[in-house]
């Protein structure tokens, strides 16, 4: 019998993403160098730890003059973090581009994450090897992990690794956390005296990594389109079956990206927006209330059923909570674990009375061991099944109290894992591919500790622009392991922006409504309304 073939698989690596038109002849592309004002009033801090990349300038692409000077360069790649879709293409599309630029330049792929780098565990990529995972899914081609690259004993390693295989340059694809270790790498090699620039790509499906120049970080496209298609799979079930209702947790551990950009797709009954929880200071028990108001109002006109959003980080967010959790990781920081008692002894009494309220099992869960920067891992917090308790007690109060007549069957889901590493989206493949290109261009003008950026995302793909921002003018000092430290400032849901306001607008018809929207998977040939369509939120802000 002959051994069946993935067509879809081999129809992906045959997709040839197309380019911005400033990326057509890489030869002519320049940049202008832009000074930037200190956007931090912190800046004195960050001076005083990168200075010698401190005050670089905002660079963007153009197209003129004669040819630029192409030197043969060894570049290093690596993958820092969690996957995200199109990361194959950041890294196929830097390789196309160094050999445009000159057919010597050699590749390098840093294995296991940052850790590769330290250990200096390394292949050299060529295009044979690199066939097969032209716009595929996760991060297999050299892996990924996230040691973080902080000590002066991993400085060091990781800059005898880059003189062992005479790099001219590394890019590092990641998050702000991983992006924050290019800064320190770029700073670290300039202060040895190693000219390796470094550059950083945006990588995070939480979309929590941008700003004026960065609309998005890649992966958040795919990842939001995977989400959409489950959660308008479980609307159309919840719609057919009228008993259940579904409370869906969805990746995002400090913003709410992803949730706002679900909720958009799909128009579910309800979605939770952490920052606005922030923003009016709701407890655990007004959010308790919010929902079993939602509830009660759809049992009354019959619907014993409905579609929850909740966000991976909405706990940190509830104010009692946050509070808590701030203790908790000084408490525990360098900790494996601690005695719950001698813990909750050293909490003070509104962080001890807030501990004590929770169920055990959510308990247990806050005092897992940290993440390693410090942090509680949301992830493993059950929010969903911590207000599916809360709200069944407060129905069943009003139960007693002759207010509530309907019957409640929760569902909960948490999905996480399965929208990081599917085919990225044709928005992700021309997106990573064009950031690849950007990243070689970064190397050969050496404007090391800078980050790639894409614009004009909303165009058409030739009208697409590009170039390289600083990493050092992202940053704000953050509360570390109890520490200080510099790191690129999470960029949380905008509440006066546009794809918020249209949220807030519709959010009130969709309680009570069955409005959903079944997006179904994601499409990939066809009308390129439907392929090559890019994020709802990105649409809408700049309508």
């Amino acid at each position: 019998m002959k051994k069946a073939s993935c067509t879809l698989q081999q129809a992906r690596s045959l997709y040839s993403p197309r380019l911005p038109s400033i990326l057509g002849d890489l030869s002519s592309v320049t940049f202008d160098a832009h000074l930037l004002p200190a956007a931090s009033h912190e800046a004195s801090s960050i001076q005083a730890l990168f200075p010698h990349t401190f005050g670089r300038p905002l660079l963007t692409g153009k197209r003129g003059g004669g040819p630029q000077v192409a030197l043969e360069e060894r570049v290093g790649v690596v993958f820092s973090g969690g996957q995200a879709s199109g990361g194959h293409n950041v890294i196929t599309g830097l390789y196309d581009a160094l050999k445009k630029l000159n057919p010597n330049s050699k590749l390098f792929g840093f294995l296991g994450g940052p850790s590769g780098i330290i250990s200096g565990k390394s292949i050299e990529l060529n295009e044979e090897l690199l066939k097969p995972y032209r716009n595929q899914g996760g991060f297999d081609l050299i892996g990924s992990g996230r040691t973080k690259i902080e000590s002066e004993e991993q400085l060091n390693a990781a800059l005898s690794s880059i003189k062992a295989l005479r790099l001219t340059g590394l890019v590092i694809i990641g998050g702000d956390d991983s992006n924050t270790n290019a800064a320190l790498l770029a700073e670290y090699f300039l202060a040895h005296e190693c000219q390796t620039t470094v550059v950083g790509v945006p990588k995070t499906i939480d979309g929590d990594l941008k700003n004026e120049h960065v609309a998005t970080s890649f992966g958040f496209d795919t990842a939001c389109k995977v989400y959409a298609e489950m959660i308008g799979n479980i609307a159309r079930d919840a719609l057919s079956a009228k008993k259940y209702t579904h409370f869906i947790k969805l990746m995002g551990r400090s913003a709410s990206h992803i949730a706002l950009e679900c909720a958009l797709s799909v128009q579910p009954n309800m979605t939770l927006i952490s920052e606005e929880v922030a923003e009016k200071g709701m407890t655990l028990s007004q959010i308790t209330e919010e929902i079993a108001n939602l509830i009660v109002q759809r049992a009354a006109l019959g619907k014993n059923y409905g579609v929850i959003l909740i966000p991976e980080g909405l706990i940190e967010f509830i104010p009692e909570v946050k509070v808590l959790i701030s203790e908790l990781n000084t408490l525990l920081s360098g900790q494996e674990s601690c005695d719950r008692n001698v813990l909750i002894s050293k909490l003070s009494l509104p962080s001890a009375q807030c501990f004590a309220s929770l169920p055990e099992s959510i308990q247990k869960q806050l005092l897992l061991s940290r993440d390693p920067h410090g942090n509680v891992q949301v992830s493993l917090i059950e929010t969903e099944r911590l207000l599916i308790e809360t709200v069944s007690h407060s129905l069943e109060e009003r139960k007693k109290q002759g207010t509530y007549l309907g019957t409640f069957s929760p569902q909960s889901h948490f999905l996480g894992y399965e929208g990081r590493a599917a085919y990225p989206s044709n928005f992700d493949c021309l997106y990573c591919t064009a950031l690849g290109h950007v990243a070689a261009l970064l190397i050969r003008e050496r404007a090391t500790g800078s980050m790639c950026y894409v614009s004009d995302l909303h165009l058409p793909v030739d009208q697409w622009q590009m170039g390289g921002i600083p990493i050092t003018t992202l940053m704000h000092m953050e509360l570390r392991k109890g520490k200080l430290k510099p790191v690129i400032q999470k960029a949380l849901v905008d509440l006066n922006g546009k794809a918020f306001n249209y949220f807030k607008q519709h959010q009130g018809s969709w309680a009570s409504q069955d409005a959903y929207l079944f997006p179904g998977p994601i499409q990939f040939s066809g009308d390129p309304q439907l392929t090559d369509s890019l994020p709802i939120s990105i649409a809408i802000a700049f309508t």
